[in-house]
This record gives structure tokens, C-alpha cells and sequence, in this order.
């Protein structure tokens, strides 16, 4: 293979790719994740990836973590064909990965998390910390923590943590370190901060796989893009051909749109929700929209979009810096969930398995959660009836053709679709005037994904309105009466109609935010 052309960059004569991927593909399930990607990444290289959801970028990182094998294709290192059977391989081999959810053990000091794995001096059989710390400050300090190193990192915040990660991947003598989404948890001086260190870890020689949406920071950071699309690699453009424009057509491609529902007339009922303003710095600012009844209002865009931020606002469960709601033609400012809950709102959670359930717990537990006074015999005698509980659990159970053994089957066992159903069955109990849904088929299979929409679409017939975050542009043309596409924690464009397309999801989640007061 040759040697790249990467333009700003020094690399010694003769040197190769660091690490490159030929041709690889994979299938989960008889899904092909990947048919056939090719990438390479040179010696302190500053190289971006970019795609859309699903274009396979998750797949190949975690090949090169040693979590994956390829089917086919191969990885090279320092240009030998490599296997990297485990992550303690790819750690040995000088690869080094820092997720959006960071790791740490909230229980350890700075210092114990960098540290996590390494070997460590000792004496007297017992670690030497006061050693270890004279060999981490110096990497500390390159990368600028501040925190000192024997203090919890409980109190750290999201910066400072990726900081750690950092050091971390340092005192491995890391190579390379990927980096996934790393701007999307931090503020604007924040990624600034990160965006030196990165240049700096060029500087010296350390190549950084840089993933992310955040097309200005590509053009900003990266000697190369590799764009991935639908589980090939489509585009690798060097610094001098890199602009928003071709960034934008290199992952959205053209004619590649999905299926859209045939367009009815718009839900023509009253609005029930009504949010003016909406506000809570810096992570949604100044959002407006009208939802009425019958509709299912979709909300899409790219991580860190403020999408999760919004709904929370709405269901009470962060506080506004700014803006008003109507809720049925009345002022609506939960200061809680239970608030939101009793004035007619619901919400699936994103992580259904952490925020949504109680897995330990039966199916007719989980149903009765959101509607205890259904199941108690009354409010002086506020004891569970289980016979009422297990008839509502079995109508639920049949009305959306839940699997599941039993009305008293631990709700963990249950597929991911069902265990998806269960939570929307406790808001279908209940007869909320809004639900939302955050995600609502993440996890779950193609037969699951169509039942799931199904009942949506079930839902609003019924007169529910309904707001469905989804970060999947496929997935919104075919269930939704109109998208709102957001960046930056504002609404960018509405999308209905003829207009709500696939591409048209994408080309707006890429599209630059413009701010209060500049140049139109």
C-alpha cells in the first residue's frame, strides 16, 4: 500500500500506515454491519471519521478494541496482518480507545484510574504510590489536570475526566487513541481545551482516530477524513479537499433515501402542547414547536443534538432557565416527573433496562408501576390487589402480543422488544394525553422494530400525541407526521411531507446552526 499524502503532517521518510484496515466486512446476525470498509492511519495523524448512524463506524473501533473479528478482509499494524483477539492485545499493540461513556470507578482516586491495569512500583510487597505519582505527574500535567492526584473522581468533571482517560492512554504508551464523540458532554472552552491536546499529541507523534458529527471540529483537527455510508468506506479526502460541502456529500450520498409513509393530511386536532422558548444552557436553547393530538412529532439530529435534554425539560425532570409551556391551553411547569405524570405525560426512556424497569421484577410489576391507583383496593385500604393487578397485566399482555411465559415472568428475561412493549404498556394503561419516547426500538430486532411502530401509530389513531427521538434517519420518514431536526441544542429545520426524507434528516443534522443575532 502506499504511502498516504498527508498534507501539514511530519512524517519520517519511507514510514507507513501505523494501522489500516483492508477491506473489512462483518455480520451480526445475518445483518452485514460492515461489506467492506478500508482505512489507514498514519504516525501522528490527526485522521477523522465520519458517517451517519449505522454506517459501520461503532463496528470497525471495536474490531481494532479486540471486541470484533472481521469475516472477511484484514487489520494491519506497523504494516503486518495482525489478529487482535482481545482488548488486552490491542492495549499491547499501543491502541488505546476512549468511548463517549467514559470509564472510571467512582470509588478510586485520580491516580488509581489512570493506573487501572499498569503495572505499578512497589516495596515492601505493597504499591509505592508516592513512586507511581512521581511517574504519572508528569503526564498529568502535559495534558493538563489540575485535580490533584490523590482525590476521588467523584468530583471531576466531564472534561477532567476525558483528561484522565487521556493520561491514562499516555501512560500505556499509546500509539493511537480513538476517540468517540469527544466534544459531546463538553462545553465550548471545554473543546477548546481538548482540541489543543490533540494537536499536541500529533506533535509528538501519537495518532488520533477522531470520530465524530461535528463537522467544523473535522476541518478544524484532521490531516484525512475517511467517510463511511452504509457499511462502506466512500470518501478519504485529504486536508486541502476537506469543506462542509463535501464532508456532507460524502455521508449522505445521493438517491439512497428510505421508504416514506404516504403522507396523509396533517392530524388536525387541537394542540396540546405548546412550548415557547425552551431553555436550559448550553445544552438546548430556545426551542419552539406545537404538538397536537393524534400526532407523532419526531425529533432527530446527532449526538449531543440536545434532543434527551429537551424532552427531559418538558417531563419535569431538569429544571428551565427559560421559556413557557402550554399543556392543553393551561401554564405547565412541572418541577417533577410525578408533576408531569399526573398532568397526562409519559416517557419511555432511552435506557429502558436502567431508567424504565425493574428486571428483577415480574411484567405485571412493571405495568402497575405508573398506575398503582388502579391496583389498590382503595385509598383507605391502600394494599396491592394482585388479582386486579395480574387481570390489567394479562389485558396489556394480549392487546400487544407481548411473549412472555406469564404475567409473573421476571420482566428481565424477556427479549428487548418485549421488554420495549412492557414499558410502553404501562403508559397505554394509563392513557396519557403526551408520550414520549426516546429511542423507542434501539436494541430491538427488524420484527420487534415493526410491531413497535405499529403500536405507535396505534397510539396516536387513539389520540395520543406523540413525541419519538430517534437517531436513526431511516426510521423517522416511516413513522412520523413531521421531524424536527436539531444541532447544537436548537431546531434547525421542520421536515413534512414530500419534504420528510431520509437525506433530507441528514443533510439537516449536518447543517451549520446559525445564532441569535448573526448575519442571516
Amino acid at each position: 500500500m502506499s504511502r498516504p499524502n498527508v498534507e501539514g503532517l511530519a512524517v519520517a521518510p519511507g514510514a507507513g500506515p501505523l494501522v489500516s484496515a483492508e477491506d473489512v466486512a462483518k455480520s451480526y446476525g445475518g445483518v452485514q454491519a460492515l461489506k467492506g470498509v478500508s482505512l489507514s492511519i498514519m504516525p501522528g495523524e490527526v485522521h477523522g471519521l465520519v458517517g451517519a448512524n449505522g454506517a459501520g463506524k461503532s463496528t470497525l473501533i471495536r474490531m481494532l478494541a479486540g471486541l470484533a473479528q472481521p469475516d472477511a478482509g484484514r487489520i494491519l499494524i506497523d504494516g503486518q496482518p495482525t489478529v487482535i483477539a482481545t482488548p488486552h492485545r490491542a492495549a499491547d499493540l499501543g491502541m488505546n480507545f476512549i468511548h463517549q461513556e467514559l470509564a472510571f470507578v467512582p470509588g478510586m482516586t485520580v491516580i488509581q484510574n489512570i493506573m487501572l491495569g499498569l503495572p505499578k512500583a512497589s516495596r515492601f510487597g505493597m504499591v509505592n504510590w508516592g513512586a507511581v505519582a512521581r511517574e504519572v505527574a508528569p503526564v498529568a500535567a502535559r495534558v493538563g489536570i489540575t485535580a490533584p492526584l490523590f482525590a476521588s473522581v467523584k468530583g471531576l468533571s466531564t472534561a477532567e475526566k476525558w483528561l484522565v482517560n487521556i493520561c491514562r492512554a499516555l501512560m500505556r504508551k499509546a500509539r493511537l487513541i480513538v476517540m468517540d464523540e469527544p466534544t459531546a458532554s463538553l462545553s465550548a472552552a471545554e473543546g477548546e481545551k481538548l482540541f489543543r491536546i490533540v494537536e499536541d499529541l500529533s506533535a509528538s507523534g501519537v495518532a488520533v482516530l477522531y470520530v465524530s458529527h461535528r463537522l467544523d471540529e473535522i476541518l478544524r483537527l484532521c490531516h484525512r477524513v475517511t467517510a463511511f455510508r452504509d457499511g462502506r468506506s466512500v470518501a478519504e479526502m485529504p486536508r486541502a479537499d476537506l469543506s462542509r460541502a463535501a464532508l456532507v456529500e460524502a455521508i449522505v450520498g445521493r438517491g439512497v433515501d428510505g421508504v416514506v409513509r404516504s403522507p396523509g393530511p396533517p392530524p388536525a386536532g387541537d394542540v396540546v402542547l405548546s412550548v415557547r422558548g425552551l431553555a436550559r444552557q448550553p445544552r438546548v436553547t430556545g426551542v419552539s414547536f406545537d404538538l397536537r393530538r393524534g400526532e407523532v412529532l419526531g425529533i432527530g439530529g446527532l449526538v449531543g443534538a440536545g434532543r434527551t435534554e429537551l424532552v427531559r425539560l418538558i417531563y419535569g425532570a431538569d429544571r428551565i432557565d427559560a421559556g413557557t409551556m402550554m399543556l392543553d391551553g393551561r401554564p405547565f411547569a412541572p418541577r417533577s416527573p410525578a408533576v408531569a405524570v399526573k398532568a397526562g405525560l409519559g416517557l419511555v426512556p432511552e435506557e429502558r433496562r436502567a431508567e424504565g424497569l425493574l428486571l428483577t421484577k415480574s411484567v405485571a410489576f412493571n405495568l402497575q408501576l405508573a398506575n398503582l391507583d388502579r391496583v389498590v383496593h382503595g385509598a383507605a385500604f391502600p394494599l396491592i390487589d394482585k388479582r386486579r393487578r395480574t387481570s390489567l397485566a394479562q389485558s396489556v399482555i394480549h392487546d400487544l402480543a407481548i411473549r412472555t411465559p406469564g404475567a409473573d415472568t421476571p420482566v428481565g428475561r424477556l427479549s428487548g422488544g418485549n421488554q420495549q412493549k412492557v414499558v410502553m404498556g404501562r403508559w397505554l394503561l394509563r392513557g396519557p394525553k403526551v408520550l414520549i419516547l426516546d429511542e423507542p426500538t434501539r436494541g430491538v430486532d427488524v420484527g420487534a422494530r415493526g410491531e413497535i411502530h405499529r403500536l405507535i401509530r396505534d397510539l396516536a389513531a387513539r389520540g395520543i400525541a406523540v413525541i419519538a427521538i430517534s437517531s436513526e434517519p431511516d426510521e423517522l420518514p416511516d413513522l412520523c407526521d413531521r421531524v424536527l431536526v436539531m444541532a447544537e441544542g436548537r431546531v434547525l429545520r421542520e421536515l413534512a411531507g414530500p419534504a420528510l426524507t431520509r437525506n433530507a434528516i441528514i443533510e439537516a443534522s449536518y447543517a451549520e446552526p446559525v445564532l441569535e443575532g448573526a448575519p442571516a
